[in-house]
């Protein structure tokens, strides 16, 4: 199949060049790339250079992979991730996890920006993802099935890991972080939604919405590859008093947030 031998010839690559043996990924979401800053770099490789990688297209995604230490640890981290409202099918969106799982990794780790539908949350929190609804009108699991990979009909009980989740849980008592937990939901956009469409986002049990994770997270299931998310609240999504959001206002949350999400991923890994 041709995504197979795409995505070994990228595995392949990347071995090439010494990322091979590692058990950790993450994906690091809209504004929140400053987790590399705490890294010990042993090469970087912009997306383009890496064989069939699509490119991200926004401009505060930067694409690159980064090879390096958290504390003790190697992993690998995907600074910058591709969207559905790119053009990029589901697939597509969802190479890089293949390509993880192709190298070893064993868990995936995500953060996002998202935007708060639970009233008691507030912009700057941070939500533990415990589940998810994907209103995409797209799966990275559609088409034809590739068995090495895992089942065609993958179970999706436990999509969000539950033992990583405590862990989290833990960290964050210890650290005195406030951990929401909660539902995220995935959407098309580009767009933010309207207020019906907020109203209606709730009411089917989301307590976030965002615009991708789902994708990543349906691969490295399918693979059984272990998962957990975390979303920084960046705006509150109240229907009945909705406010106009400028994008560089998320980006500036994300960033302001992005300290004590560092400490998370930093704990789960040590």
């Amino acid at each position: 199949m041709e995504e197979l031998k795409k995505v070994n010839e990228a595995a392949e690559y990347l071995r090439g060049q010494g990322v091979d043996g590692l058990r950790t990924a993450i994906i690091l979401g809209t504004g929140l790339g400053r987790l590399v800053e705490e890294m010990e770099i042993i090469r970087s490789f912009p997306y383009e250079d890496i064989p069939h990688f699509p490119v991200s297209t926004v401009e505060f995604h930067h694409g690159q992979l980064i090879h390096g230490k958290l504390g003790s640890e190697e992993i690998i981290a995907f600074k910058g991730r591709f969207h559905y409202y790119e053009g990029y099918s589901a697939r597509e969106v969802a190479f890089p996890v293949r390509v993880a799982h192709e190298l070893g990794i064993e868990r995936l780790l995500i953060s996002n920006a998202a935007g708060a539908m639970n009233r008691q949350f507030k912009k700057g929190e941070l939500m533990l993802i415990t589940d998810h609804i994907n209103l995409l009108p797209d799966n990275p699991l559609r088409g034809q099935n590739v068995d090495v990979w895992g089942p065609r009909f993958p179970d999706m009980s436990e999509a969000y890991d539950l033992k990583l989740r405590e862990l989290f849980l833990t960290i964050a008592e210890e650290m005195n972080i406030p951990l929401r937990q909660g539902v995220y939901v995935a959407v098309t956009g580009p767009n933010l939604e309207t207020a019906a469409e907020y109203r209606f986002l709730h009411t089917i049990g989301a307590d976030a919405v965002g615009m991708s994770t789902v994708p990543e997270v349906l691969v490295a299931r399918h693979m059984d590859m272990r998962c957990a998310a975390i979303s920084v609240l960046t705006d509150e999504c109240d229907p009945d008093n909705l406010q106009p959001v400028d994008i560089a206002d998320i980006i500036e949350v994300a960033g302001q947030a992005e300290t004590e999400l560092i400490k998370l991923f930093k704990g789960l890994i040590k």
